[in-house]
Protein backbone atom coordinates (compact mmCIF):
# COMPACT_ATOMS: atom_id res chain seq x y z
CA UNK A 1 0.00 0.00 0.00
CA UNK A 2 1.46 3.11 -0.99
CA UNK A 3 2.39 5.82 1.63
CA UNK A 4 0.98 9.16 1.57
CA UNK A 5 2.06 12.32 4.16
CA UNK A 6 -0.76 15.64 4.42
CA UNK A 7 0.23 18.47 5.82
CA UNK A 8 -1.95 21.04 6.82
CA UNK A 9 -2.60 23.09 9.62
CA UNK A 10 -6.57 22.97 9.51
CA UNK A 11 -7.66 19.79 11.59
CA UNK A 12 -11.34 19.71 9.54
CA UNK A 13 -8.85 19.20 6.68
CA UNK A 14 -6.71 16.82 7.56
CA UNK A 15 -9.85 14.57 8.92
CA UNK A 16 -11.36 15.00 5.59
CA UNK A 17 -8.57 14.41 3.45
CA UNK A 18 -7.52 10.99 5.37
CA UNK A 19 -11.25 10.16 5.24
CA UNK A 20 -11.25 10.08 1.80
CA UNK A 21 -7.47 8.16 1.35
CA UNK A 22 -7.44 5.96 4.34
CA UNK A 23 -9.37 3.11 2.48
CA UNK A 24 -7.11 3.31 -0.20
CA UNK A 25 -3.64 4.00 1.07
CA UNK A 26 -1.41 4.31 4.17
CA UNK A 27 -1.64 7.88 5.67
CA UNK A 28 0.13 9.70 7.35
CA UNK A 29 -1.29 13.66 9.16
CA UNK A 30 0.31 16.37 10.65
CA UNK A 31 -0.40 19.97 11.21
CA UNK A 32 2.98 22.09 10.52
CA UNK A 33 5.98 22.29 8.13
CA UNK A 34 8.56 21.40 10.94
CA UNK A 35 6.78 18.19 11.93
CA UNK A 36 6.25 17.18 8.16
CA UNK A 37 10.39 17.59 7.88
CA UNK A 38 11.05 15.25 11.18
CA UNK A 39 8.24 12.96 9.90
CA UNK A 40 9.86 12.48 5.98
CA UNK A 41 13.38 11.83 7.60
CA UNK A 42 11.80 8.86 9.90
CA UNK A 43 9.99 7.05 7.01
CA UNK A 44 9.70 7.07 3.83
CA UNK A 45 6.56 8.59 1.49
CA UNK A 46 5.73 7.36 -1.82
CA UNK A 47 3.79 11.19 -2.01
CA UNK A 48 3.33 14.44 0.23
CA UNK A 49 0.08 16.51 0.15
CA UNK A 50 1.04 19.97 1.09
CA UNK A 51 -0.65 22.91 2.35
CA UNK A 52 0.86 26.39 1.24
CA UNK A 53 -0.80 28.72 3.68
CA UNK A 54 1.12 27.88 7.43
CA UNK A 55 2.22 29.89 10.10
CA UNK A 56 5.89 29.48 10.94
CA UNK A 57 6.79 28.33 7.71
CA UNK A 58 4.42 27.70 5.00
CA UNK A 59 4.44 25.38 2.18
CA UNK A 60 6.68 26.60 -0.72
CA UNK A 61 9.12 26.74 2.74
CA UNK A 62 8.91 23.30 3.07
CA UNK A 63 8.78 22.06 0.08
CA UNK A 64 12.20 23.60 -0.68
CA UNK A 65 13.71 22.17 2.24
CA UNK A 66 12.45 18.65 0.96
CA UNK A 67 14.19 19.67 -2.41
CA UNK A 68 17.33 20.45 -0.63
CA UNK A 69 17.96 16.93 0.66
CA UNK A 70 18.64 14.52 -1.26
CA UNK A 71 17.05 11.81 0.86
CA UNK A 72 13.50 13.63 -0.10
CA UNK A 73 14.36 15.26 -3.38
CA UNK A 74 12.49 12.92 -5.78
CA UNK A 75 9.04 12.69 -2.93
CA UNK A 76 6.19 13.78 -5.73
CA UNK A 77 4.63 17.05 -3.72
CA UNK A 78 1.04 17.98 -4.33
CA UNK A 79 -0.04 21.41 -2.99
CA UNK A 80 -2.85 21.92 -1.02
CA UNK A 81 -4.50 25.50 -1.79
CA UNK A 82 -7.56 27.58 -1.72
CA UNK A 83 -6.32 30.15 -4.06
CA UNK A 84 -7.49 29.84 -7.77
CA UNK A 85 -5.86 32.30 -9.16
CA UNK A 86 -3.12 31.81 -12.33
CA UNK A 87 0.08 33.40 -10.24
CA UNK A 88 -0.47 30.60 -7.44
CA UNK A 89 -0.78 27.68 -9.94
CA UNK A 90 2.15 28.96 -11.97
CA UNK A 91 4.26 29.78 -8.73
CA UNK A 92 3.23 25.64 -7.53
CA UNK A 93 4.39 24.38 -10.93
CA UNK A 94 7.76 26.59 -10.66
CA UNK A 95 8.32 25.68 -6.96
CA UNK A 96 8.41 21.98 -8.62
CA UNK A 97 5.19 20.52 -7.27
CA UNK A 98 3.47 17.67 -9.61
CA UNK A 99 -0.01 19.19 -9.07
CA UNK A 100 -2.26 21.47 -6.91
CA UNK A 101 -5.75 20.13 -5.49
CA UNK A 102 -8.12 23.30 -4.52
CA UNK A 103 -9.54 23.50 -1.31
CA UNK A 104 -12.68 22.33 0.00
CA UNK A 105 -11.91 19.25 -1.78
CA UNK A 106 -13.60 16.97 -3.82
CA UNK A 107 -13.45 13.24 -3.36
CA UNK A 108 -13.70 11.96 -6.84
CA UNK A 109 -10.89 15.09 -7.94
CA UNK A 110 -8.41 14.48 -5.01
CA UNK A 111 -8.43 10.67 -5.73
CA UNK A 112 -8.13 11.01 -9.67
CA UNK A 113 -5.04 13.57 -9.44
CA UNK A 114 -3.62 11.47 -6.58
CA UNK A 115 -3.64 8.77 -8.62
CA UNK A 116 -2.45 9.73 -11.85
CA UNK A 117 0.90 11.34 -9.88
CA UNK A 118 1.46 7.77 -8.64
CA UNK A 119 1.18 5.97 -11.55
CA UNK A 120 3.53 8.70 -13.50
CA UNK A 121 5.95 8.27 -10.48
CA UNK A 122 6.08 4.80 -10.78
CA UNK A 123 6.75 5.18 -14.55
CA UNK A 124 9.39 7.46 -13.71
CA UNK A 125 10.99 5.25 -11.52
CA UNK A 126 10.95 2.31 -13.76
CA UNK A 127 12.18 4.72 -16.77
CA UNK A 128 15.23 5.57 -14.22
CA UNK A 129 15.70 2.46 -13.23
CA UNK A 130 16.11 1.03 -17.13
CA UNK A 131 18.38 3.64 -17.83
CA UNK A 132 20.86 2.91 -14.95
CA UNK A 133 20.78 -0.53 -16.17
CA UNK A 134 21.39 0.33 -19.81
CA UNK A 135 24.24 3.13 -18.63
CA UNK A 136 25.33 0.20 -16.39
CA UNK A 137 25.28 -1.90 -19.75
CA UNK A 138 27.05 0.91 -21.75
CA UNK A 139 29.68 1.57 -19.31
CA UNK A 140 30.54 -2.39 -19.15
CA UNK A 141 30.79 -2.38 -22.37
CA UNK A 142 32.85 0.48 -23.07
CA UNK A 143 34.99 -0.96 -19.73
CA UNK A 144 35.43 -4.42 -21.81
CA UNK A 145 36.49 -2.77 -24.99
CA UNK A 146 39.06 -0.71 -22.97
CA UNK A 147 40.64 -3.18 -20.28
CA UNK A 148 42.27 -6.32 -20.10
CA UNK A 149 39.81 -9.19 -18.87
CA UNK A 150 42.53 -11.15 -17.01
CA UNK A 151 44.12 -8.30 -15.15
CA UNK A 152 41.41 -5.07 -15.13
CA UNK A 153 44.34 -3.42 -16.36
CA UNK A 154 43.78 -1.31 -19.94
CA UNK A 155 44.33 -2.82 -23.12
CA UNK A 156 47.21 -1.82 -25.89
CA UNK A 157 44.49 -0.03 -28.03
CA UNK A 158 43.12 2.63 -25.37
CA UNK A 159 46.59 2.97 -23.99
CA UNK A 160 47.93 4.13 -26.97
CA UNK A 161 45.29 6.07 -27.46
CA UNK A 162 45.65 7.47 -23.48
CA UNK A 163 49.36 8.20 -24.48
CA UNK A 164 49.07 10.13 -27.79
CA UNK A 165 46.90 12.57 -25.74
CA UNK A 166 48.94 12.93 -23.35
CA UNK A 167 51.61 14.16 -25.97
CA UNK A 168 49.12 16.26 -28.23
CA UNK A 169 48.65 18.16 -24.78
CA UNK A 170 52.29 18.76 -24.80
CA UNK A 171 53.29 16.30 -21.79
CA UNK A 172 56.48 13.88 -21.52
CA UNK A 173 56.68 10.89 -19.75
CA UNK A 174 58.67 7.58 -19.92
CA UNK A 175 57.11 4.04 -21.00
CA UNK A 176 58.64 0.70 -19.31
CA UNK A 177 57.99 -2.52 -20.94
CA UNK A 178 58.11 -5.11 -18.39
CA UNK A 179 58.36 -8.84 -19.66
CA UNK A 180 58.25 -12.14 -17.65
CA UNK A 181 61.02 -14.12 -18.32
CA UNK A 182 60.10 -18.29 -19.25
CA UNK A 183 56.48 -17.49 -18.37
CA UNK A 184 55.53 -20.19 -20.84
CA UNK A 185 57.48 -22.51 -18.39
CA UNK A 186 54.66 -21.51 -15.55
CA UNK A 187 51.77 -22.35 -17.78
CA UNK A 188 53.34 -25.47 -19.23
CA UNK A 189 54.40 -26.91 -16.08
CA UNK A 190 51.97 -25.64 -13.11
CA UNK A 191 48.84 -24.69 -15.76
CA UNK A 192 47.02 -22.38 -16.87
CA UNK A 193 45.40 -21.24 -13.21
CA UNK A 194 49.04 -21.17 -11.91
CA UNK A 195 50.23 -18.59 -15.04
CA UNK A 196 47.04 -16.69 -14.48
CA UNK A 197 47.44 -15.77 -10.96
CA UNK A 198 50.95 -14.78 -11.84
CA UNK A 199 49.78 -12.08 -14.58
CA UNK A 200 47.13 -10.80 -11.90
CA UNK A 201 50.02 -10.89 -9.25
CA UNK A 202 52.18 -8.53 -11.93
CA UNK A 203 49.58 -6.69 -12.41
CA UNK A 204 48.86 -5.71 -8.98
CA UNK A 205 52.60 -5.34 -8.02
CA UNK A 206 52.49 -2.49 -10.84
CA UNK A 207 49.80 -0.78 -9.23
CA UNK A 208 51.44 -0.84 -6.00
CA UNK A 209 54.61 1.20 -7.86
CA UNK A 210 52.22 3.35 -9.78
CA UNK A 211 50.47 6.78 -9.48
CA UNK A 212 46.85 7.28 -10.04
CA UNK A 213 48.13 9.44 -13.43
CA UNK A 214 50.26 7.01 -14.37
CA UNK A 215 49.01 4.66 -17.44
CA UNK A 216 48.99 0.43 -16.44
CA UNK A 217 48.56 -1.48 -19.41
CA UNK A 218 48.48 -5.40 -20.12
CA UNK A 219 49.85 -5.79 -23.68
CA UNK A 220 49.26 -9.70 -23.81
CA UNK A 221 50.68 -12.58 -23.16
CA UNK A 222 53.27 -11.94 -19.87
CA UNK A 223 54.76 -8.12 -21.17
CA UNK A 224 53.17 -5.25 -19.15
CA UNK A 225 53.85 -1.67 -20.34
CA UNK A 226 53.76 1.26 -17.70
CA UNK A 227 53.54 4.70 -19.17
CA UNK A 228 54.96 7.47 -16.38
CA UNK A 229 53.63 10.45 -16.67
CA UNK A 230 54.74 12.86 -14.09
CA UNK A 231 58.45 14.36 -14.82
CA UNK A 232 61.37 12.57 -13.88
CA UNK A 233 65.02 11.74 -13.63
CA UNK A 234 66.87 9.01 -14.53
CA UNK A 235 68.16 8.42 -11.21
CA UNK A 236 64.08 8.07 -10.43
CA UNK A 237 63.16 5.84 -13.15
CA UNK A 238 65.62 3.46 -12.09
CA UNK A 239 65.07 3.54 -8.47
CA UNK A 240 61.76 3.10 -9.41
CA UNK A 241 62.41 -0.01 -12.16
CA UNK A 242 65.01 -1.66 -9.72
CA UNK A 243 61.79 -1.45 -6.95
CA UNK A 244 59.70 -3.39 -9.17
CA UNK A 245 62.47 -5.63 -10.48
CA UNK A 246 63.27 -6.63 -7.29
CA UNK A 247 59.80 -7.03 -5.93
CA UNK A 248 58.39 -8.70 -8.97
CA UNK A 249 61.68 -11.58 -9.00
CA UNK A 250 60.90 -11.94 -4.91
CA UNK A 251 57.14 -12.63 -5.48
CA UNK A 252 58.16 -15.15 -7.92
CA UNK A 253 60.62 -16.66 -5.69
CA UNK A 254 58.06 -17.56 -3.53
CA UNK A 255 55.62 -18.95 -5.51
CA UNK A 256 58.28 -21.94 -6.03
CA UNK A 257 58.34 -22.54 -9.32
CA UNK A 258 61.27 -24.51 -10.81
CA UNK A 259 61.55 -22.26 -14.09
CA UNK A 260 64.17 -20.23 -13.60
CA UNK A 261 61.69 -17.47 -14.03
CA UNK A 262 62.64 -13.48 -14.04
CA UNK A 263 61.87 -9.67 -14.95
CA UNK A 264 63.09 -7.77 -18.21
CA UNK A 265 62.34 -3.89 -18.32
CA UNK A 266 63.24 -2.08 -21.29
CA UNK A 267 63.12 2.12 -20.85
CA UNK A 268 62.46 4.68 -23.20
CA UNK A 269 61.94 8.25 -22.51
CA UNK A 270 59.92 11.01 -24.41
CA UNK A 271 60.58 12.69 -26.27
CA UNK A 272 63.98 12.25 -26.93
CA UNK A 273 63.51 8.48 -27.52
CA UNK A 274 59.78 8.87 -29.40
CA UNK A 275 56.91 11.51 -29.45
CA UNK A 276 54.34 9.27 -29.76
CA UNK A 277 53.54 5.82 -28.20
CA UNK A 278 54.70 3.86 -31.30
CA UNK A 279 57.82 5.61 -31.24
CA UNK A 280 58.37 5.21 -27.59
CA UNK A 281 56.97 1.70 -27.68
CA UNK A 282 58.82 0.56 -30.06
CA UNK A 283 62.23 2.24 -28.56
CA UNK A 284 61.22 0.66 -25.19
CA UNK A 285 61.23 -2.38 -26.68
CA UNK A 286 64.58 -2.55 -28.40
CA UNK A 287 65.87 -1.97 -24.78
CA UNK A 288 63.93 -4.87 -23.57
CA UNK A 289 65.21 -7.14 -26.37
CA UNK A 290 68.19 -5.56 -25.62
CA UNK A 291 68.21 -7.17 -21.77
CA UNK A 292 66.90 -10.57 -22.62
CA UNK A 293 69.94 -10.82 -25.18
CA UNK A 294 72.11 -10.04 -22.41
CA UNK A 295 71.15 -12.37 -19.35
CA UNK A 296 67.70 -11.39 -18.52
CA UNK A 297 66.80 -10.16 -14.93
CA UNK A 298 67.54 -6.51 -15.45
CA UNK A 299 66.23 -3.20 -16.82
CA UNK A 300 68.21 -0.89 -19.45
CA UNK A 301 67.71 2.25 -21.24
CA UNK A 302 67.11 2.94 -24.84
CA UNK A 303 69.21 5.91 -24.46
CA UNK A 304 72.35 4.20 -22.91
CA UNK A 305 72.83 2.42 -26.55
CA UNK A 306 74.07 5.70 -28.30
CA UNK A 307 76.31 6.44 -24.95
CA UNK A 308 77.79 3.24 -25.75
CA UNK A 309 78.59 3.60 -29.11
CA UNK A 310 79.67 7.59 -28.41
CA UNK A 311 82.04 5.53 -25.64
CA UNK A 312 83.78 3.49 -28.08
CA UNK A 313 83.84 6.26 -30.76
CA UNK A 314 85.36 8.55 -28.27
CA UNK A 315 88.03 5.70 -27.04
CA UNK A 316 91.34 4.99 -28.32
CA UNK A 317 91.60 1.28 -28.77
CA UNK A 318 95.12 -1.13 -28.78
CA UNK A 319 94.61 -2.34 -32.90
CA UNK A 320 96.06 -6.13 -30.93
CA UNK A 321 93.29 -5.37 -27.92
CA UNK A 322 90.73 -4.78 -30.29
CA UNK A 323 91.17 -8.29 -32.69
CA UNK A 324 91.45 -10.33 -29.87
CA UNK A 325 88.14 -9.08 -28.18
CA UNK A 326 86.28 -8.70 -31.61
CA UNK A 327 88.04 -12.35 -33.04
CA UNK A 328 86.80 -14.42 -29.62
CA UNK A 329 84.24 -17.36 -30.62
CA UNK A 330 81.11 -18.49 -29.19
CA UNK A 331 80.98 -22.31 -28.90
CA UNK A 332 77.27 -22.63 -27.57
CA UNK A 333 74.64 -23.03 -30.24
CA UNK A 334 71.56 -20.47 -31.30
CA UNK A 335 71.24 -18.32 -34.30
CA UNK A 336 72.78 -14.79 -33.33
CA UNK A 337 69.58 -12.38 -32.75
CA UNK A 338 69.99 -8.83 -33.82
CA UNK A 339 67.87 -5.23 -34.04
CA UNK A 340 67.44 -4.29 -37.87
CA UNK A 341 70.08 -1.67 -38.04
CA UNK A 342 72.89 -3.67 -37.60
CA UNK A 343 71.48 -7.02 -39.19
CA UNK A 344 71.17 -4.72 -42.43
CA UNK A 345 74.50 -3.71 -42.41
CA UNK A 346 75.56 -7.75 -41.42
CA UNK A 347 73.16 -8.65 -44.34
CA UNK A 348 74.78 -6.24 -47.10
CA UNK A 349 78.65 -7.42 -45.82
CA UNK A 350 77.62 -10.74 -46.73
CA UNK A 351 76.46 -10.09 -49.45
CA UNK A 352 79.27 -8.83 -51.22
CA UNK A 353 81.04 -11.69 -49.63
CA UNK A 354 78.72 -14.18 -51.39
CA UNK A 355 78.93 -12.20 -54.84
CA UNK A 356 83.09 -12.13 -54.28
CA UNK A 357 83.26 -15.98 -53.30
CA UNK A 358 80.22 -17.60 -54.84
CA UNK A 359 79.05 -19.11 -51.35
CA UNK A 360 75.54 -20.75 -50.68
CA UNK A 361 73.80 -18.80 -48.55
CA UNK A 362 70.06 -18.52 -48.35
CA UNK A 363 67.29 -15.98 -46.80
CA UNK A 364 64.16 -16.73 -44.80
CA UNK A 365 61.80 -14.69 -44.13
CA UNK A 366 58.78 -15.82 -41.76
CA UNK A 367 55.70 -13.64 -42.03
CA UNK A 368 52.91 -14.31 -38.65
CA UNK A 369 49.19 -14.36 -40.07
CA UNK A 370 46.01 -14.77 -38.78
CA UNK A 371 45.09 -18.43 -38.18
CA UNK A 372 41.61 -17.94 -39.21
CA UNK A 373 42.16 -15.23 -41.92
CA UNK A 374 41.33 -11.53 -41.86
CA UNK A 375 44.17 -9.02 -39.68
CA UNK A 376 45.73 -10.67 -36.61
CA UNK A 377 45.44 -9.54 -33.43
CA UNK A 378 48.70 -7.19 -32.68
CA UNK A 379 49.41 -8.46 -28.51
CA UNK A 380 48.92 -12.14 -30.57
CA UNK A 381 51.40 -11.99 -33.37
CA UNK A 382 53.79 -9.99 -30.76
CA UNK A 383 53.98 -13.75 -28.73
CA UNK A 384 53.84 -15.61 -31.35
CA UNK A 385 56.92 -13.79 -32.93
CA UNK A 386 58.17 -13.87 -29.57
CA UNK A 387 57.87 -17.60 -29.64
CA UNK A 388 59.32 -17.66 -33.24
CA UNK A 389 62.56 -15.81 -32.15
CA UNK A 390 63.29 -18.45 -29.32
CA UNK A 391 62.49 -21.34 -31.71
CA UNK A 392 64.57 -19.81 -34.16
CA UNK A 393 67.89 -19.42 -31.69
CA UNK A 394 67.00 -23.28 -30.64
CA UNK A 395 67.13 -24.65 -34.36
CA UNK A 396 70.08 -22.80 -35.59
CA UNK A 397 73.69 -22.40 -35.75
CA UNK A 398 75.57 -19.82 -34.19
CA UNK A 399 76.64 -18.59 -37.82
CA UNK A 400 73.49 -17.68 -38.94
CA UNK A 401 71.85 -14.72 -38.15
CA UNK A 402 68.36 -13.48 -37.14
CA UNK A 403 66.12 -9.88 -36.68
CA UNK A 404 62.82 -8.84 -36.41
CA UNK A 405 61.87 -7.31 -40.01
CA UNK A 406 58.80 -5.72 -39.62
CA UNK A 407 55.87 -6.23 -36.73
CA UNK A 408 54.97 -9.44 -38.37
CA UNK A 409 58.04 -10.63 -39.71
CA UNK A 410 61.59 -12.32 -38.99
CA UNK A 411 64.54 -12.79 -41.36
CA UNK A 412 67.15 -15.46 -41.17
CA UNK A 413 70.20 -15.68 -42.55
CA UNK A 414 71.78 -19.46 -43.35
CA UNK A 415 75.65 -19.17 -44.28
CA UNK A 416 76.21 -22.34 -46.27
CA UNK A 417 72.89 -23.37 -47.08
CA UNK A 418 71.35 -24.62 -50.49
CA UNK A 419 67.51 -24.28 -51.32
CA UNK A 420 67.14 -27.62 -50.50
CA UNK A 421 68.95 -27.53 -46.99
CA UNK A 422 67.38 -24.09 -46.35
CA UNK A 423 63.54 -25.78 -47.19
CA UNK A 424 64.61 -27.88 -44.17
CA UNK A 425 65.93 -25.75 -42.15
CA UNK A 426 62.14 -23.71 -42.07
CA UNK A 427 60.49 -26.90 -41.61
CA UNK A 428 62.53 -27.31 -38.65
CA UNK A 429 62.20 -23.92 -37.24
CA UNK A 430 58.07 -23.66 -37.99
CA UNK A 431 58.11 -27.31 -36.17
CA UNK A 432 59.62 -26.30 -32.96
CA UNK A 433 57.46 -22.86 -32.95
CA UNK A 434 54.42 -25.04 -33.38
CA UNK A 435 55.38 -27.30 -30.05
CA UNK A 436 56.16 -24.14 -27.96
CA UNK A 437 53.44 -21.96 -29.57
CA UNK A 438 49.86 -23.61 -28.31
CA UNK A 439 47.20 -20.84 -28.93
CA UNK A 440 46.87 -21.62 -32.58
CA UNK A 441 45.65 -18.22 -33.24
CA UNK A 442 48.76 -17.52 -35.69
CA UNK A 443 50.35 -19.52 -38.07
CA UNK A 444 53.55 -18.95 -40.40
CA UNK A 445 54.44 -18.63 -44.08
CA UNK A 446 57.90 -18.63 -45.25
CA UNK A 447 59.38 -17.34 -48.33
CA UNK A 448 63.26 -18.04 -48.96
CA UNK A 449 65.57 -16.62 -51.56
CA UNK A 450 69.26 -17.78 -52.13
CA UNK A 451 71.28 -14.53 -51.75
CA UNK A 452 73.12 -14.73 -55.56
CA UNK A 453 68.86 -14.33 -56.84
CA UNK A 454 69.23 -10.52 -56.52
CA UNK A 455 65.58 -9.87 -57.74
CA UNK A 456 64.11 -12.40 -55.13
CA UNK A 457 66.59 -10.38 -52.09
CA UNK A 458 64.15 -9.45 -49.18
CA UNK A 459 66.23 -6.30 -48.09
Amino acid sequence: MKKILIVDDNKLNLTVAKNVLRSIYEVTAVTNGADALEAVGNQGFDLILLDINMPEMDGFEVLEKLKSDSASKDIPIIFLTADSDADTETKCFESGALDFIAKPFVPEVMRSRISRILELEDLRKSLAKKLLLKTQEVEDIQNKSQKDALTGLWNRNYTEKLVDEFFENGENGALMMIDMDNFKAINDNYGHIAGDRTLKMFAETLEKYCGKEDVLCRIGGDEFVVFVRSARTKNELSNLAGDILADLCRKLDECKFETNSSVSIGIAQSPADGKEFKELYNSADKALYYVKQNGKNSFHFYSDKKKAEDSRTSNAVDLNYLREIMGRTDSGHGAYLMDYDNFHHVYNFIRRFVERNNHDVSTLLFTAVSAAGGEPEISEVEAALEILEKAIYNSLRRVDVSTRYSSKQLIVILMNANAENSEMVAQRIIDVFNKLYTNGKIRLEYGIAQMNEESNLFI
